[in-house]
């Protein structure tokens, strides 16, 4: 699996550079975020689960390296205690893209992107559409996985009694049970709506 997405990271940043040491060293970045001890759910394993989901829709995506560039920086910076990770990734996706010389729009649509799995609401762009689906794919995946998954996002929060973590994360799944579809397009909609609303419905019962 790593070598897989390192591979992949690899293929993307040798579009920008040709230098060894910086791929290398921005490689290393990535990998010693993902593989932090307190990374239970949002690791590398999550990476490899994202971008497996997106090379299915490959086809759909109207910009491929920037859509790599937000799966490989959007939980770089996560913390359970604080509440800018996004923002935090996000100028971190901005620093290493300029240092690239990628071009501005694809980092402003990068940060815009990163800055969307904060809510996960509905975009006018249509690849973030898709990033977001794909990084609520989770949540409509059978039943075992998903327990894994809410099982694991527990872990990441245990510095909170139970108390407050089942307060904030009953919040969370109410906040996208009431949304009229949790999934915005109508691929991710089809492949997981269904068994998403089975999956929080029953969580939600099980915290209560």
């Amino acid at each position: 699996m790593k070598d897989n997405i390192k591979n992949v990271f690899e293929g993307l940043l040798n579009k920008y550079t040709s230098e060894i040491p910086i791929i290398d060293s921005l490689w290393d970045e990535i990998e010693s975020s993902y593989l932090g001890k307190k990374r239970y759910y949002h690791s590398l394993s999550h990476i490899a689960d994202l971008l497996e989901e997106l090379i299915i829709i490959k086809n759909r995506i109207e910009d491929w390296d920037t859509i790599l560039f937000t799966l490989f920086y959007h939980d770089i910076i996560y913390d359970s205690l604080r509440k800018d990770n996004e923002e935090k990734s996000a100028q971190v996706a901005l620093e290493r893209m300029k240092s690239l010389n990628v071009p501005q729009e694809n980092i402003r649509r990068c940060y815009d992107q990163i800055i969307a799995t904060n809510t996960h609401q509905i975009s006018d762009d249509i690849d973030t559409n898709y990033f977001t689906d794909a990084d609520l794919s989770i949540l409509g995946q059978e039943w075992e996985r998903y327990q894994t998954y809410y099982t694991n996002v527990r872990k990441e929060y245990a510095i909170y009694p139970d108390v407050l973590y089942k307060t904030g994360r009953r919040k969370v799944l109410k906040h996208f049970l009431s949304m009229d579809y949790i999934f915005k397009t109508g691929y991710f909609r089809q492949q997981y709506e269904s068994q998403a609303q089975k999956n929080l419905h029953k969580e939600l019962s099980i915290l209560s």
